[in-house]
């Protein structure tokens, strides 16, 4: 996901401030956008991800509701948007201002940012300090960048070197899956329970420069058909390793010739609505994922000048509505990325969950304040809005409680 690192140098989610208890439950939310033919897609009672009739499922499998509800129902506003938001923290070294967002802005998750050879030991050791600092029931969620390739976040003793997506793309699915369970259960030794992976952005053959997937070698194939197999299958195999997959850059960038990272204005002219290239991320949906990674790329052909993370058409009206996607919607990155910049720090935040979103991730974790203040705000001026923050929110407790995070 975050290749800012990658590009200049070289999703576990979220943060808040305090504010008053609510004691109401979440209502479904608005119907979405006329583009998009659900009414069910933000209900804080929807399943945490479509299913599919297959026996190897990409999402654990999460046991009765009142677990989630229990924890949600005893939180105070200001807790429960801190479900809704995902801050960095070093790799390297547990970083104060990740504390400060934990302990004071009541973030329920953390990303682990930037590429460290620490080993598995070390992790570990780092996940279980940033868990002490958590004084929510609820567990973090803590994500890292295990793609393979030029994108694998943690290295050294205990973690395989893993294959670039291109390579991976020359594996046999069923033998991708046996060795993405293997990554996935080295990830959960070092203390990670979300996977931002897999990529399913098709890159087109012979299509020219595509700075975030194509010229990292990060895409597993150059058809949807390609994409799609080798996707679900590293998407089941970490699920069978002991963590969430996150699939990303709904709905692609495998057509854009700009890093939304480093660029701003970086436009896809192609994708529409029934795109042939959305066919790995409504696969990865049917089979049961739990997270889908919005782009923040802006889709002329679908809602012209939006950023996709920021597009109630194209969270609410096509992955929630016309996939079906009823699992966390988590943003790329929202805090230091060229192609939101123009938005102040705090509105970013509205304009996800406005869309229908609910894990914002920022790798500026001193960022946390401003945006939990930002949507306190606007669900206390705005009971629709809160609807929206407190459907999240369920959402987010419903996943951690099917991956075993709730106390």
């Amino acid at each position: 996901m975050l290749f800012r690192r990658i590009v200049v140098a070289v999703v576990a989610a979220l943060s808040l401030s305090a504010c008053t208890s609510s004691g109401s439950a979440p209502q479904s939310a608005p119907p979405s956008s006329t583009t998009s033919s659900s009414t069910t897609a933000a209900s804080p009672s929807a399943p945490s991800s479509a299913r599919s009739s297959s026996t190897s499922q990409v999402s654990p499998t999460a046991p009765a509701p009142d677990s989630a509800r229990g924890v949600f129902d005893a939180m105070s506003q200001t807790q429960r948007v801190g479900q809704l938001l995902m801050v960095d923290c070093p790799s390297t070294g547990v970083a104060a201002a990740t504390v400060t967002a934990i302990r004071n802005n009541a973030v329920g998750s953390v990303i682990l940012d930037g590429t460290t050879s620490a080993g598995v030991r070390s992790i570990r050791q780092l996940t279980s300090q940033l868990e002490s600092d958590n004084p929510s029931a609820a567990k973090l969620f803590i994500s890292t960048d295990q793609e393979g390739g030029q994108v694998q976040r943690l290295q050294g003793a205990g973690f395989s070197t893993v294959p670039s997506g291109v390579e991976q793309g020359q594996i046999a699915p069923a033998a991708l899956q046996s060795d993405a369970k293997t990554w996935g259960s080295q990830l959960k030794a070092a203390g990670v329970n979300v996977d931002l992976a897999p990529v399913l952005d098709t890159v087109p053959a012979g299509g020219g420069p595509n700075p975030p997937i194509g010229d990292l070698d990060r895409e597993y194939g150059h058809t949807p058909a390609a994409v799609t197999s080798h996707g679900v299958a590293v998407a089941r195999g970490l699920a069978a390793g002991g963590v969430d997959a996150t699939v990303k850059h709904f709905p692609g960038l495998g057509r854009v010739t700009g890093n939304t990272d480093t660029t701003g204005g970086v436009t896809d002219d192609v994708t529409t609505r029934d795109d042939p290239y959305l066919a790995p991320f409504r696969a990865a949906v049917r089979a049961g994922v739990p997270f889908v990674m919005m782009s923040t790329a802006i889709y002329s052909k679908i809602d012209p000048g939006t950023p996709a993370a920021f597009s109630h058409a194209i969270v609410t009206g096509l992955l929630r509505g016309d996939l079906g996607f009823h699992g966390v919607v988590i943003s790329d990155d929202l805090g230091a990325a060229k192609q939101v910049s123009g938005y102040a720090v705090g509105q970013r935040a509205i304009a996800f969950v406005q869309a229908g979103g609910d894990v914002v991730l920022t790798v500026d974790a001193t960022q946390a304040a401003a945006m939990t203040q930002a949507l306190l705000a606007k669900a206390n001026a705005d009971p629709a809005f809160k609807k929206l923050v407190d459907a999240a929110a369920l959402r987010v407790l419903q996943a951690k409680q099917a991956r075993g995070l709730l106390d």
